[in-house]
This record gives C-alpha cells, sequence and structure tokens, in this order.
C-alpha cells in the first residue's frame, strides 16, 4: 500500500452524517475507513436493492448503501460469476481478497491515526491508550 494518502471533502446533511457515524460505529469503523469502504464497494458494482427488500434512500437519494453488507456480498459474488464459472475456493478468495485489501486500508488508517500498533510482545495488533 502506498503512502501517498490524500484527503477528500464532501458535504451532506446532518442526517445523513449522523446515520453514517451510527453505522460505522455499529460495524466497528472509523467514519472515514466506512465512507471509503461504501464507495469503493459502489464503485466495485455492489447493490443494496433487491426486490424482497429495498433499501429506502436517504434526503435527497444521499444514502448510497445503507446497511446491504450481504446484499453486497451477493452482488459481488454475481458479479465474479459473472464472467465464468468458479469453484468454491475460488469465490472464496475472490471475495476474501477484496475482505483482505479493506483490512490492510483499515489498519493503516487507525495507525496513521495512532489507534493501532503491531506490539510484537504480545503477539498481535494493540490499541493504543491514546
Amino acid at each position: 500500500m502506498s503512502d501517498d494518502r490524500r484527503s477528500v471533502k464532501t458535504y451532506v446533511p446532518a442526517e445523513q452524517k449522523d446515520r453514517w457515524r451510527d453505522h460505522a460505529d455499529e460495524l466497528g469503523m472509523s467514519q472515514s475507513e466506512f465512507v471509503r469502504t461504501m464507495v469503493q464497494a459502489g464503485r466495485r458494482g455492489f447493490t443494496t436493492s433487491d426486490a424482497a427488500n429495498p433499501v429506502e434512500p436517504g434526503p435527497e437519494g444521499s444514502d448510497p448503501g445503507g446497511d446491504g453488507v450481504e446484499t453486497g456480498l451477493s452482488s459481488r459474488v454475481e458479479t465474479v460469476l459473472a464472467e465464468e464459472p468458479h469453484s468454491w475456493e475460488e469465490l472464496v478468495e475472490a471475495v476474501v481478497g477484496d475482505f483482505e485489501a479493506q483490512l490492510e486500508d483499515a489498519l493503516d488508517s487507525l495507525q496513521d491515526r495512532n489507534r493501532v500498533r503491531y506490539n510484537g510482545r504480545k503477539g498481535g495488533y494493540v490499541l493504543t491508550d491514546e
């Protein structure tokens, strides 16, 4: 992962930001991680609306996904399978590979903010006291 990172700003209605913050908290993510993950999911063609469980858009249609993680996974599987048939192992690799990249981004972000560090004595990543 490149250390060349840039800041992006956007303005959303206060209610939208509150929903995003609450959802990020539920997922154990920072708001930045949440927005970055949702944007990347949207760019990969994930959708959250299906006939059985449509997602209502927020104010002015500003909620691009809400809580459709499971539906997003289904969409990802459909996208991978649309290319060609895949074995179970290949499907797992396709989905896990995306998750591993997201996990790496999350850890990089947390380390950049001094919220997490690697502790060899404890055998892994730990939260800092900051």
